[in-house]
């Protein structure tokens, strides 16, 4: 089962104060549904994995989720770091991997939500509620100001980079191999797990989870929870989302500050990718980690936090 996340978006108010009509688009909504359903039979089929093949999802679910949050997100989008050559490789892999389309797109599209955050152009508005922002922005067409705003931003650091653009070029391909493929193949080949549990369980099982946990930053981080740093926006601070998004759920701080590396005040802590990315540079194969100074956060803190800032 493949899905195409290419026809997504939103409708809002026309500059005639009209409101469009919502175009759905079907093949999202029915791939989507059939992915869903494949993961619940996939959880069901847990008990008949073996060991062996639980912990090849979990290594699978790591390289998928790192894929987005060291790779596209941190990596890519904002530049908070830099990365050698085969670091960008696996963390394209890995994007690869998690099927949440490819690293130009998503990076583009992550931009723009930042620059018009909770507005028109942001591609997942979470001001029209957890739905829309969780999922739903990827069943109907995307708003005319997504593309547009999109269309204007500034990409030749994506353009320029070889690896995103060999991995655009081969996209499709590449999530056949590694989002489904690999998962698959490697249980069922060395170790004799059935195909079924193997397509099920590393394969749609784990894509699902993988793709909640991400969708979730979008939805419950701009929710539930506190804003230490900055009061007067959305996103927040949501422990759940952290451990589920291994380390993204510290979002009031992150659009606060989005070229920390960290994503966090507090580093490593309930944050994975940091820990990812601190070891790449401790082997040589990451350098120039971008860090907000603690004078900076302190003056933040007391200038447009909510009053629920803790030290750590």
């Amino acid at each position: 089962m493949v899905i195409s996340l290419l026809d997504y978006g939103c409708t809002v108010m026309l500059s005639s104060g009209k409101k469009p009509p919502k175009i759905l688009v079907w093949r999202n909504i029915i791939l989507m549904g059939f992915l869903h359903v494949g993961a619940l039979y996939g959880l069901a089929l847990i008990p008949s994995a073996s060991w062996l093949t639980l912990g090849w999802t979990a290594v699978c679910y790591m390289i998928s989720a790192l894929g987005v949050t060291a790779g596209a997100h941190r990596l890519w989008s904002h530049r908070s770091y830099k990365a050698s050559v085969p670091l960008r490789v696996f963390l394209a892999l890995g994007n690869s991997m998690a099927f949440q389309n490819d690293i130009y797109e998503w990076a583009r599209d992550h931009r723009v939500h930042h620059k018009y955050s909770e507005t028109d152009a942001d591609p997942h508005n979470a001001k029209r509620g957890f739905f829309f922002s969780h999922i739903g922005w990827l069943l109907v067409r995307k708003h005319p100001d997504v593309i547009e705003k999109g269309q204007k931003l500034e990409l030749g650091d994506l353009k320029a980079d070889r690896v995103v653009m060999f991995q655009r070029r081969h996209y499709k391909l590449s999530v056949v191999l590694l989002c489904f493929l690999v998962p698959m193949l490697v249980p069922w080949y060395f170790w004799g797990e059935s195909l079924g549990v193997a397509y099920f369980v590393p394969g749609l099982l784990r894509y699902t989870v993988v793709l909640n946990a991400s969708w979730l930053v979008n939805s419950a981080a701009h929710m539930w929870g506190n804003r230490p740093y900055d009061k007067t926006i959305n996103p927040r601070e949501n422990p759940f989302v952290a451990i589920s998004a291994i380390g993204e759920g510290f979002h009031n701080y992150h659009h606060t500050f989005p070229f920390d590396y960290a994503t966090s005040e507090f580093g490593c802590k309930v944050n994975i990718t940091t820990a990812f990315i601190n070891l790449m540079c401790f082997l040589g194969l990451a350098r120039d980690r971008k860090r907000v100074s603690r004078d900076m956060i302190a003056a933040r803190i007391q200038r447009t936090g909510d009053g629920s800032h803790k030290s750590g």
